[in-house]
């Protein structure tokens, strides 16, 4: 989830990442910190159901990122 993108964005790992626009302000809060200090482009996507879809999964999607 978000706390694993947070950690992997932290680390480095991290290319790009994405959010939901309809995402929690918590989840978007955290996710936009770790990409603004570790100079990671974030994109943010209309719904959390468009990004689960663009992702591959049947699930809502808050936060995904891809890796380097």
């Amino acid at each position: 989830g978000t706390r694993r993108l947070v950690r992997a964005i932290e680390a480095g790992e991290i290319a790009e990442a994405f959010i939901a626009a309809d995402a929690d302000l918590f989840i978007v809060r955290q996710v936009r910190q770790a990409c603004n200090a570790a100079g990671v482009r974030l994109n943010e996507v209309d719904t959390m159901v468009q990004l689960g879809q663009a992702c591959g999964v049947e699930v809502k999607t808050a936060s995904a990122g891809i890796r380097k």
